[in-house]
């Protein structure tokens, strides 16, 4: 279930699926479930589930077969998974990121709104 934390839905989701893979909650080889039995998972749309996976996919953590599913790696080596301090650090710059995209739309409504709010030159 997604918590309403501010945090993006995608990256909660992504943050649950690769604790699972390094916990061998899910283990090399296995398939995730589902994009449709994720999406009911965790309560989400099925391209806010897609968005997560790709971040996995991006990583190096889950490979993809067409036809087949989404599988974890087997070949997941110590030089390959990002130590904690790693992840925690992309985590905090991701929420950073999205942070200042909100504030960004909403100073560039503002100037949207200010602009419409002035009379035209003669």
């Amino acid at each position: 279930m997604i918590k309403k934390t501010g945090r993006p839905g995608y990256l909660q989701i992504a943050d649950d699926l690769r604790e699972q893979i390094r916990s061998g909650s899910l283990a090399p080889g296995s398939p995730l479930p589902s994009t449709v039995r994720l999406a009911e998972q965790y309560d989400a749309s099925v391209s806010v589930v897609k968005m997560a996976v790709g971040i996995l996919r991006n990583e190096g953590l889950v490979i993809g077969q067409q036809g087949k599913g989404v599988f974890v790696r087997e070949n997941i080596g110590a030089e390959q998974a990002p130590e904690g301090d790693l992840r925690s650090e992309l985590a905090e710059l991701r929420t950073v990121v999205h942070d200042l995209a909100e504030r960004l739309a909403r100073v560039e409504a503002a100037i949207g709104e200010s602009g419409k709010r002035r009379s035209p030159r003669k």
